[in-house]
């Protein structure tokens, strides 16, 4: 029974997987920062507030209802993905990528070499 466990935590996915969960949770502060620290302040050095949450205020009955809340959830998802993709996404895709080999002038054979010969025969006898 021990060894399935060692087996199955060894495996490389479970490795990976927990990997991925220590990183994610580094960079979350990364990007809780960015967005927290600077792209909110600058929201709200352009439209007054640091958030859309009550740029739209509807009251029913008493009830507030603050569909800007919406607004602030959708922007503050759009930085966190935008984060993600452009400094940790754009740069592995860029270190997976195979480097293109440089293009090689193709080889004649001598059958093609006689080819060519013979078309720029026929070529100037018409």
């Amino acid at each position: 029974m021990l060894k399935g466990f060692k087996d199955f935590i060894s495996r490389g996915n479970v490795l990976d997987l927990a990997v991925g969960v220590i990183i994610a949770g580094a960079f979350s502060a990364i990007v809780t920062a960015l967005n927290e620290q600077i792209l909110m302040p600058l929201i709200a050095a352009i439209f007054g507030k640091p958030n859309f949450d009550h740029i739209w205020t509807i009251k029913i009955n008493g009830a507030t209802i603050l569909p800007g809340t919406l607004i602030t959830a959708t922007v503050n998802f759009l930085i966190v993905a935008a984060a993600i993709y452009f400094f940790v996404i754009v740069p592995i895709n860029k270190l997976k990528a195979p480097e293109a080999p440089a293009e090689e002038t193709p080889v004649k054979t001598d059958e093609a070499v006689l080819l060519e010969e013979i078309r720029d025969l026929l070529a100037r006898q018409n």
